[in-house]
């Protein structure tokens, strides 16, 4: 990868130079080539999509489901009719909540969940109001795998996990989870929370083996306002729809409405057209750098990062802290499988995320400190508070990284630290 020349395609580091963005678990910086798509939209091609007849409007309609076509290509979908719109991952769980969960959990029924799930990946299922399960993290940032088969029964209708944490940057072992669940109850479904995946290594629903995949543009280097849902043609077919107006129906009576088909059931209403478009921007940025490439690039600087990080005196690192080989003596990384044919030290199930706390000193005034040094990080729960409350902690501190990023952003992080211990522990 060549790192300058990629930053150099986000105009945000050109008007502020000296930024050192490390927030990207919470959204991405944009590159030129997604902006100016957009802007091209509404400057040239703006028009409503699906019931125009005239040129405008039918060209907006072909490119906007020109993107379906390129997100199902993306994540190895069987068709663009599984591919359903939304304003983002917390739209889509939502979705799956109230047209496929209203309809099919009752009180007796279970859901599994574990403990390092954003709130939008708990919420919803804990107002289905059925059983829920939680499968525990251990000290080490990992889901306690073992206790998966005891959790699950014949009651159990859905499992909803994270692929990637977006506390820990823990990945979990999705495919291989998900291969034990249908294995021990082949009628239990799997949504996957795919916000911090998504954007930062290959991801195939085929062989993940999931029914669900919800992520966000935003984090992938698109616009805010628009996220995907993918879901399994028969089951999306099943399903209600939860919103209701114009362009989601074939035919409305007095007495009665019919919905048109799926992915149209889904997606009532104007949609985020620009924002849709702009997706399919973002799409090929990140095919032309790689998603592998992007992965080896993240797995290398999240092991830097926890070296340098490592050496400060009074840091608390939150999940996996295990460096290893990579392994690739036999010319393939275990983490993004990308031939790069020499042997490389990364942090073994972990990616592109690190959270800590600096003892002593509060999380917010961490990050407010930083903040004022043009060093971006977040502080909080990072809506995950049952995962807080299991560490012991009311907030961290998380910096979190992508392709723009560099050795130099870390050791500028790990100096304002320093920084920060001087400033904070002279006033107390």
């Amino acid at each position: 990868m060549q790192l300058k020349t990629i930053k150099t395609q986000f105009p945000i580091f050109k008007h502020q130079p000296r930024l050192v963005y490390l927030d990207n678990a919470a959204t991405s910086q944009k590159p030129a080539m997604v902006i100016n798509r957009i802007k091209d939209f509404y400057e040239k091609e703006n028009a409503a999509v699906h019931r125009g007849i005239y040129p405008l409007s039918e060209n907006a309609t072909a490119e906007f489901e020109a993107v379906r076509d390129k997100v199902a290509r993306f994540i190895g979908a069987e068709t663009s009719k599984e591919i359903i719109f939304t304003s983002g991952t917390t739209e889509s769980i939502n979705l799956v909540a109230s047209g496929w969960g209203r309809k099919n959990i009752g009180p007796e029924d279970e859901i599994v969940v574990t403990e390092m799930e954003h709130h939008a990946n708990f919420v919803p299922w804990q107002e289905l109001n059925s059983n829920l399960k939680f499968i525990p993290v251990d000290d080490n940032g990992q889901l306690q795998l073992d206790q998966l088969a005891k959790l699950l029964t014949k009651k159990t209708k859905l499992v909803a996990l994270t692929y990637i944490s977006n506390v820990l940057g823990t990945i979990n072992p999705v495919r291989e989870i998900i291969n034990q669940i249908k294995r021990i109850n082949p009628k239990c479904l799997v949504l996957v929370d795919g916000a911090q995946a998504v954007p930062h290594l290959p991801v195939n629903v085929q062989e993940l083996g999931c029914d669900f995949l919800a992520f966000s543009a935003h984090k992938m280097l698109g616009p805010t306002g628009v996220g995907v849902l993918w879901g399994r043609a028969e089951i999306l077919e099943a399903m209600e729809p939860v919103k209701f107006g114009g362009g989601m129906i074939s035919r409305v009576e007095r007495g009665r409405a019919i919905w048109a088909s799926v992915p149209a059931k889904f997606e009532g209403g104007t949609p985020n057209i620009a924002g849709v478009i702009g997706l399919g921007a973002a799409i090929d940025f990140l095919n032309n750098v790689g998603l592998a490439n992007i992965c080896q690039q993240e797995a290398q600087l999240t092991a830097y990062a926890l070296e340098k990080l490592q050496a400060i005196d009074g840091i608390v690192i939150y999940g996996s802290q295990e460096l290893e080989s990579c392994g690739c003596k036999c010319g393939r990384c275990q983490i993004c499988k990308l031939e790069c044919g020499r042997e490389l030290k990364l942090c073994k199930n972990r990616l592109g995320i690190i959270s800590f706390n600096i003892k002593g000193i509060h999380a917010h005034d961490v990050a407010q400190v930083l903040g004022d040094a043009g060093i971006a990080v977040r502080a909080g729960h990072h809506c995950a508070m049952p995962l807080h409350q299991q560490l012991g902690v009311p907030a961290s501190v998380r910096m979190s990284m992508y392709l723009y990023n560099s050795r130099e952003d870390v050791d500028l992080l790990a100096e304002g630290i320093g920084k920060v211990q001087k400033v904070l522990k002279n006033n107390q």
